[in-house]
């Protein structure tokens, strides 16, 4: 029989069970987070991303301990670009810096290159999965449903960046096929003016699920 923990959230409680959840990790890559990563070189705010470390660190850590999978979302793209061709929308838009110079390829999201590899303070562990997305869904193009089914997942605890871009199209996604996805809005960053933050999470409690904080997500991890 399942063990349910009540989680304060917005806009109303929820019930999760630990043993059909999972922390997804968003896209916290070199080429958002860190220094000399393609988002600093385009004048992006990296600051208020790195301050999302910590917070993930410790969900993480709680959810090893707890045997709560732990799921890593990396958005890579082969060199040759195959995935976002020149009738893709993203042709014009999220690859169209590094068509235009070859030279930001290390800082980029090239497959085996620097700036495609999760940042080394959050570096998964043995027993976590890493899953490839060509495009801002986790869910676009991907195995991470049939991932999610596999394992019997349900409630999905989403952290990392950019929240009104990659985790919100995920979130859509996550609530389109029925799974139960809550954000953690004080372990994940937007892109863009703080409005866009807030609107992300605005949109989660009115139609694709829950918000929560850090600390409320691992208090009921420990209940």
């Amino acid at each position: 029989m399942a063990t349910l923990s009540k989680m304060i959230a917005e806009p109303e409680p929820i019930e999760i069970d630990l043993e059909r959840s999972a922390i997804l990790v968003v896209d916290m890559q070199n080429a958002f987070v860190s220094k000399g990563g393609m988002f600093e070189a385009r004048g992006f705010d990296i600051e208020s991303i790195q301050k999302i470390i910590e917070p993930i660190s410790r969900i993480c850590g709680k959810a090893r301990e707890k045997k709560v999978k732990v799921i890593y979302i990396a958005h890579v793209l082969s060199p040759d670009l195959r995935e976002v061709g020149p009738d893709s929308s993203f042709w014009y838009k999220s690859v169209k810096t590094f068509r235009a110079d070859q030279k930001w390829k290390d800082r980029f999201l090239i497959r085996g290159t620097w700036g495609s590899e999760i940042i080394d303070p959050l570096k998964p562990r043995e027993g976590d999965i890493l899953v490839e997305k060509p495009r801002f869904s986790a869910f676009f193009g991907t195995n991470l449903d049939t991932i999610l089914k596999s394992y019997n997942l349900k409630y999905l605890f989403f952290t990392g960046c950019a929240t009104n871009i990659c985790v919100e199209a995920s979130i859509r996604d996550a609530a389109n096929l029925g799974y139960f996805p809550v954000l953690i809005s004080d372990a994940t960053a937007n892109n863009g003016p703080p409005y866009m933050q807030e609107g992300t999470i605005h949109n989660v409690k009115v139609a694709f699920g829950w918000v929560t904080s850090t600390d409320n997500l691992l208090k009921a991890m420990d209940h």
